[in-house]
């Protein structure tokens, strides 16, 4: 009976050692990311506006970008930069960018290698989870960008369940 009971209790301190080390996370599949670049770059196009969407995991690896007709060469990397700035902090560029004008504290964010503080990018989440982002760049102003972004997401919404 005692060796029955210790088998037991190791084994419950095993399962509870091996849970602590491994995890279970959300990500951003090749398919969910290429979905919501095209419609996040079908809406400014709607819009007027020649940019483009870059998407990143979790990680704030990239996993797709499309890039409108006529957009800047710059805005490659600005859609880039802002996608992994919003993965990264789970917030988007536009509310960080306010917060550094407005906290001297928060001034130094500009300082992170690969942060761009410029309206644009925007977490992706499946419930709270932040799964990836999405970067714009192109339209005549972030809070333009942004609205994008938050537009390509929405289009997507049933996938993120």
């Amino acid at each position: 009976m005692q060796n029955r009971l210790a088998t037991v209790a190791l084994s419950l301190i095993a399962t509870a050692a091996s849970a602590e080390g491994v995890r279970t996370e959300k990500n951003m599949s090749l398919d969910l990311a290429t979905q919501i670049a095209a419609q996040t770059v079908a809406t400014c196009s709607a819009n007027g506006h020649n940019v483009t969407a870059t998407v990143v995991d979790r990680a704030g690896t990239v996993r797709a970008v499309h890039r409108a007709d006529n957009a800047g060469p710059h805005t490659l990397e600005a859609s880039r930069l802002k996608a992994y700035t919003s993965a990264s902090a789970k917030n988007t560029t536009l509310a960080m960018m306010e917060g550094a004008q407005k906290n001297p504290a928060a001034a130094n964010l500009v300082n992170i290698p690969g942060y761009l503080l410029l309206g644009g990018g925007v977490p992706v989440k499946v419930g709270n989870e932040v799964i990836g982002a999405v970067g714009v760049g192109g339209a005549p102003g972030g809070h333009l960008d942004e609205q994008c972004a938050v537009a390509g997401i929405a289009k997507v919404q049933d996938l993120l369940k």
